[in-house]
Parts: C-alpha cells; structure tokens; sequence
C-alpha cells in the first residue's frame, strides 16, 4: 500500500453542531496523520473549482449558499490507503442512507449536509491539497 493524502472538509453543518473534534477523534483514532488543518470561509472562486463537476447543474447555488453558511475547517489525513479507508468510515454521500458507526450516519442528516467532504481518489486527494493549502501549510513531523 502507498502513502496518500486526503482533503478533509468539516463542513458547516460539522461546524455548528460542534461535531469537529469528534470527527477529528475517529480519524486520529484510525491511525491517520494530520499534516495540516485551518478554518476558512469559501469563496465563490474556491467553490466553483472545487465543484467544477456540477458547477454547471441547477443545484449548484445551494452548494454554494451551504458551503457558505459558516467556516469550513480543511484538514490533511495522510496514511497507507487513506482516501478509501476515510470514505468506508464517512458511509454514503447520503446521510440518511449511511449506517450508524459511520461518521455520516451518526451526525449527518441528508445529501448535502453530510459533515464532511473526503477526497475520491489518490490522485483528487494531492489536487485537492493543493487547492486548499500552500506547501508552507503542510507539515512533516
């Protein structure tokens, strides 16, 4: 197995409902490495590329209106498999369709506010870092 990194988003729904440091737990607890982390608002600019696969749908302004609603904390989880490990413990995109002991399914409520975003893949995960964080940013220790 390789090393690989995943963008972590704690959405706002995960913000408001003081969530954060339980999701954070599990994935600590997991074995995962967090190699970077901060709070920020998203712009209309970030949104757009970082959804730029359904930046075109009717449904992107309520993206971005969610996305918009409070702070979003970025975190860098880095481990052997990570991105398909981090996605088996989130559940399905769909909150309401996620088991419990899922991280989705015991916070999450729907589609959209679903607590976090994960990377899809090895190769969106370092795009994704990269989007979200500059080299400085990013820590090995």
């Amino acid at each position: 197995m390789a090393t690989e990194r995943s963008l972590i988003l704690l959405k706002p729904d995960c913000v408001q409902k003081k969530h954060c440091g339980a999701v954070l737990d599990r994935f600590e607890k997991a074995g995962f490495t967090i190699r970077g982390t901060k709070m920020i608002r998203l712009s209309d600019e970030k949104l757009k590329d970082h959804y730029s696969h359904v930046a075109d749908q009717p449904f992107f302004p309520s993206i971005v209106e969610f996305m918009q609603s409070a702070p979003v904390i970025a975190v860098i989880l880095e481990a052997d498999d990570v991105v398909s490990k981090v996605r088996g413990m989130l559940g399905p995109t769909n909150s309401a369709e996620a088991e419990a002991g899922t991280i989705r399914g015991d916070f999450g409520t729907d589609m959209m506010v679903n607590i976090c975003h994960a990377s899809d893949s090895p190769e969106n995960g370092e795009i994704e870092v990269a989007r979200f964080f500059d080299e400085s940013e990013i820590f090995d220790y």
